[in-house]
């Protein structure tokens, strides 16, 4: 195969780029009004009262943790396999992350764990849709009323999923989405908070734009000269040409999350007869968005082996993720500890996530398979 296969990728449409040079002809390359639409857009997919678009899904978990109020002495529990931006967020407003295991057979935030780590510094929970499989969110949401927390979730792989007929993004106090390319759509750079809560909506949207309490196009509408800055905020701002490709994107939303699903089915179909392979348990409850697709190997050893002889065929393939707690700078600034959450330290020295986008080819599938199958042939 002379062609590369990555393990997630794009597609651009010509229909994107029309829409976003329209745009750039325009008098609004940010600030403007598609913001707004795309914003309106978001909370009509998934049924959310209020949207604001950021420059990354990292400044919109941000601005989560800017929204509840986190603050220096307060404790966030966050699951340990996943995104750096996760728990970075928590530090960005002085707080503490507290690293929670997952579970073996989804590698989702394990709710039984998170009792162990509640106590009078907790403030909220952020749980990770891994992979685009929803979380246990009855269970959270039980969790979080029993002991007054915020339930945050990080649903940057999850837009478009349901859970137990539910879409992800009515299913916590904040959600956030990501739209970078590798997403279930993209905007360049680009995430999303959605939020019922109107209190929360009105901090996002001033934490987004330096602290200031009007954005220019409201300053202009209501003919006020000067701004006035309530509380320190930072340039999260999202682009107008970024905002109307997301529109765009979102039109073809349920096209790409069909093949997403359809793509999983065979691949897990054709490597069933593998021993060695295993993919992900997916429960019967929810719509799985597939932002990854996400086998388990026997051991690191063949983890590792079966990453180097598929880049050798020319194919993607990636590990998501080494344990956050295991990172340097948590392991320095927070005492984590190896042995600190065993299921996730075992499990992501044997996961691997193969290709799986809206624009992959059956015979790319086809490719990827045959060569997992003459890995262990050897």
């Amino acid at each position: 195969m002379k062609e590369f296969i990555p393990y997630g990728k794009q597609l651009i449409t010509n229909e994107d780029i029309k829409e976003v040079i329209k745009i750039l002809k325009s008098d609004w390359l940010t600030t403007g009004p598609n913001i707004e639409k795309f914003e309106r857009k978001i909370c009509d997919f998934v049924g959310a009262k209020y949207c604001v678009a950021f420059s990354s899904g990292t400044s919109a978990l941000h601005g989560c943790m800017y929204a509840i109020g986190i603050k220096k002495g307060d404790e966030v529990i966050v699951p340990t396999l996943t995104f750096l931006s996760t728990a970075n967020c928590v530090v960005f407003q002085n707080g503490k992350p507290v690293f929670v295991d997952v579970d073996e057979e989804k590698l989702l935030i394990d709710p039984k764990k998170i009792y162990e780590k509640i106590n009078k510094k907790t403030k909220a929970i952020i749980s990770v849709d891994y992979g685009g499989h929803p979380c246990d969110y009855e269970e959270l949401e039980n969790i979080s009323k029993k002991f007054g927390l915020f339930l945050i979730a990080d649903a940057s792989h999850s837009l478009g999923a349901k859970y137990k007929g539910k879409n992800v993004g009515t299913l916590a106090d904040l959600t956030v989405f990501s739209f970078h390319p590798v997403k279930i759509i993209t905007t360049g750079e680009g995430g999303a908070v959605v939020t019922n809560n109107e209190e929360f909506y009105i901090k996002l949207k001033r934490f987004r734009n330096h602290g200031i309490n009007l954005e220019v196009r409201e300053r202009l509408k209501e003919k006020i000269l000067f701004y006035k800055m309530e509380d320190i905020g930072y340039n999260y701002r999202i682009t107008d040409f970024q905002c109307i490709l997301g529109i765009s994107q979102l039109k073809k939303i349920k096209k790409f999350l069909k093949r997403r699903n359809q793509i999983a089915e065979y691949y897990t179909q054709k490597l069933s007869n593998i021993k060695e392979v295993e993919p992900l348990k997916k429960e019967k409850d929810i719509y799985h968005a597939y932002h990854l697709y996400v086998v388990k190997l026997p051991n690191e050893k063949i983890r590792d082996g079966l990453y180097l002889y598929l880049r050798e065929k020319n194919i993607g393939t990636n590990v998501h993720y080494y344990p956050v707690h295991l990172q340097p700078f948590y392991l320095k600034k927070f005492g984590t500890y190896k042995g600190m959450c065993p299921v996730a330290e075992e499990m992501y020295k044997k996961i691997l996530s193969l290709p799986i986008y809206p624009s992959l080819k059956k015979s790319q599938i086809d490719y990827v398979i045959k060569n997992i199958k003459m890995f262990f042939k050897k």
